[in-house]
């Protein structure tokens, strides 16, 4: 009677410590915290683009994610329908999430329906359609570092993660275990292919994650700007 009356609480107390010590155990520290490298800093502000309503765009003071759709943004609508579904249901929720896709005049049309088409179901508040001048999208796609030219419809595949510095966001080293274990050539990744499921998915939204929760550490003084994600990868 006695022991079963000692043991009826200690077998309360190990279930209700368990998954306590088992999230503790799971919780990053910030010694192995990790930031998104910086692969181009001081990207210019677009103040030549506006929005569907006329409104300005700014970069500074949020986290962006920016494309471009080019002439013709219904002919590459899988482009704008992945980017909602895996990265901008994702992050709505966040503060100052915003996702910039920015078209010539030329393609207002079809951007209407395009608008129209993703917000079918919810409105789309910080999804952003900006319009420009041909030599501004231009102008615009060479701020960023990338390799790729923009296509002649003025559209591109991959889009570029910005933070609230205006500084764009990716890999310096994007090799996998069993590249560095090979010592295999280093390669970055600074851009993401929007019609890669596998980049979206496994690569830009981890990697967004990964920003935001650098933005937490900064505001709790656990952010160490000498960490990097490369150093693991070395």
């Amino acid at each position: 009677m006695h022991v079963s009356k000692i043991k009826k609480p200690l077998v309360l107390s190990v279930l209700f410590f368990l998954p306590v010590l088992f999230l503790l155990f799971l919780y990053p520290s910030k010694h192995n915290y990790e930031t998104l490298d910086i692969v181009q800093t001081n990207i210019p502000e677009l103040y030549n683009f506006k929005t569907i309503d006329g409104d300005s765009i700014q970069l500074e003071g949020h986290l962006s994610v920016v494309g471009f759709l080019g002439n013709n943004p219904m002919d590459d609508a899988t482009f704008a329908l992945n980017l909602k579904e895996l990265i901008y249901d994702k992050f709505l929720g966040f503060k100052r999430f915003q996702i910039l896709a920015l078209v010539p005049y030329s393609a207002k049309q079809q951007v209407l329906e395009l608008n129209k088409e993703l917000n079918a179901f919810a409105p789309l508040q910080y999804w952003k359609f900006a319009f420009g001048t041909e030599q501004a999208i231009k102008e615009a796609y060479t701020n960023f570092k990338i390799t790729r030219p923009l296509k002649l419809n003025l559209s591109s595949n991959h889009v570029f993660v910005v933070d609230r510095e205006r500084h764009q966001r990716g890999r310096l080293d994007d090799r996998i275990k069993s590249e560095i274990d090979t010592h295999s050539a280093v390669y970055a990744m600074n851009s993401y292919n929007v019609l890669e499921i596998s980049d979206l998915k496994n690569k830009m939204s981890d990697d967004i994650r990964i920003l935001f929760t650098e933005y937490r550490q900064k505001r709790k003084g656990n952010f160490s700007s000498t960490t990097r994600r490369a150093n693991d990868l070395k």
